[in-house]
This record gives structure tokens, sequence and C-alpha cells, in this order.
């Protein structure tokens, strides 16, 4: 793994994400040239970095300016093509096994947005957290991751799964779309986005996958794709660390230096990202505080011991600062 990679770095194979938007215009009947209006890209240009895959993403909103757009494309990007990852997602055999190839593997399969998988209080949770994407384009590219893993899952199990969907945003004006895509089971204004599901569903043997791989040979597959793999994000590598030290009350001296720089200069990137560390912070403290509270079922004593506030008044600031609500609308969301 090299240095972690940022907006203008390249490493989105022209042949991958790129590729599937330029075979959705074909379909259409439409031309694909105006897809690299405004990238930058010369004609030999190989790589795209991920301001010029948003730029692309961006020019197919403006010329089909459709609700289903996301979804759409969502339905045709995973496993993808992207090598070794795309492999082992193919041969994954379990729902928890795609689940660890997707999260093992961001930069190749979701460079925009980071998934991440846990498990808690009897149910599954994928969700996402920002790599780069800017905050306009966040609900157009969460559609679309989505769909992408429903769509996955529902092929290679066969049926149609019961994931229930939660969104960090009010409802769309096009609610239908959502429901015709992802089905009924949707909550919005929830301050995270993810895909729930009940965790008896993660080590059903898939029929599509009569030659999932054994343990040892998909250990193998996830150990070539990782070779293959592009550097991770900065924010997608901040959030993982901060949530290892969380308890720790991890500082920005320290964080800094786990990542090989100075103060000055995380902030200065992080700043770059259009945020700061005092927010990724509360972020990772948000979360944590929903998977607490709806996963183990903690009140909110509980959860504020286990963040280490210990006065109920700073808990409750604490939350209203990080999310807007109180801790028990924080519950109700939900």
């Amino acid at each position: 793994m090299g240095p972690l990679y940022d907006a203008g770095t390249p490493l989105i194979h022209r042949g991958h994400q790129p590729a599937l938007l330029v075979e959705h215009l074909q379909a259409l009947d439409l031309d694909p040239a105006p897809l690299w209006q405004g990238t930058g890209l010369a004609p030999h240009d190989s790589l795209l970095s991920p301001a010029q895959y948003l730029q692309m993403l961006r020019n197919i909103l403006h010329l089909l300016a459709s609700p289903d757009t996301p979804f759409v494309l969502g339905q045709q990007a995973l496993p993808g093509h992207f090598g070794a990852a795309s492999h082992a997602l193919l041969r994954a055999g379990t729902l928890r096994r795609a689940l660890q190839v997707l999260v093992a593997h961001p930069a190749r399969l979701s460079p925009l947005l980071v998934p991440h998988f846990t498990e808690e209080g009897g149910q599954a949770v994928l969700y996402w957290t920002d790599a780069l994407a800017p905050a306009e384009m966040r609900p157009f590219l969460v559609d679309l991751h989505m769909n992408a893993m429903r769509s996955l899952c529902d092929w290679m199990a066969g049926e149609r799964l019961p994931w229930r969907f939660l969104f960090n945003r009010t409802p769309p004006r096009h609610l239908d779309h959502h429901e015709t895509h992802l089905g009924s089971q949707l909550r919005f204004n929830c301050q995270i986005d993810a895909m729930l599901i009940d965790a008896a569903q993660l080590d059903r043997c898939w029929p599509a996958t009569r030659h999932a791989a054994s343990d040892v040979a998909h250990d193998a597959l996830l150990a070539q794709a990782r070779t293959e793999e592009p550097r991770g994000s900065l924010l997608g590598a901040l959030y993982t660390h901060l949530q290892a030290t969380l308890l720790d009350s991890p500082g920005l001296e320290d964080t800094a230096l786990a990542f090989g720089m100075s103060p000055a200069t995380l902030k200065r990137r992080l700043a770059a990202h259009g945020t700061h560390f005092q927010a990724e912070i509360d972020r990772i403290r948000l979360h944590t505080t929903l998977r607490l509270m709806h996963g183990r079922g903690y009140d909110s004593r509980q959860v504020a011991e286990h963040l280490g506030i210990h006065d109920s008044t700073n808990f409750r600031r604490s939350v209203k600062r990080w999310s807007g609500l109180t801790p028990r609308l924080l519950r109700d969301a939900f």
C-alpha cells in the first residue's frame, strides 16, 4: 500500500467504473462523448482521479436528469470487472464473505465512499462514510452503492434479501423510485447511511455460488486482491484509526504522528477534504452512540460512560452537537 490518495490521485481504471457510465449511455443510444467534458483527460490516459470520475458522474446526471439513474448504475456496478477483488466477490458464497470483500477493498470497489461492516445485537450493518465525495453528490452515491449491494446479494442469493435502508437525509421528492429499487423498508433522517439485515442471513450459503471458494481459497483471493489494491483514502484510513483508538481520547498530534505527518499537514489535508479533525472525531462518537443504542440497547447513561463522558448534561450537549438531536430524539430516529 502506498501513500493515501486524495481527489487528484490517478487510481481508477478507465475500464472499470467509468466504462460502466459509457456502456449505460450507449445502451440508451446516447453519445458518451459528453461524459468526458471537464475531466481534462487525454485519450491515452488509462487512470482517472476520483475528481475526474466525480466529474463524469456530474455529467451523466446532467445528461439524463432522471431519479432512476443512481439505481440503474448501481444495479450494474457489482461485482464489476475489477480484477481479483471482483473475483473474490463472485466466489464469496455467503453474505458475510461478500461484505468482508467489499470492506477489505474499498479503493477498488468503492473509491468515493468507504464501506464499513459491523455485527451487533443480532443484526448486520453495512454503512458508508466519506472517502472524498462532496456533500452535494453524497445522496446520489449512497443510492448507487446501496442498490449495487442489494442487486449483487439478490443475484447471488437467488432471492430478494430483507434489507432495511437508513438514510442521513430528508425523504426525497420522488420516494417511489427508492421504493421501486430498494423496497418499502426505508427510513430517513437517521444520522447514518446504512443497510441493515438480520445476522442470521450472514452465513446462509448462496445457491448461485456453487463454486464458492473454500476458506483457504477465499483467503488467497483476498490476499491476491490486496496486492492489486490501490492506495486507501485519507478519510477512510482516519475513520478506521479513530474508531480503533476512540476510548484512548486520540488527539491531533498523536493521530498525525500515526500517519507519519505533522499536525499542520494533517489539518491542511483534512481542510482540502472540507472537514477538520474534531468533525471526524464527532462522527466516530455519533456512530458509536448509534451502535450502542440500537445494537446493544444501551441507555444514555451507559453510552456516556462508554465514551468517557461522566456528566449527563455534557453528554446531552455533545449528542446535540454531533447530530443536532437530543439523545432521546436520536434514539427515536431509528
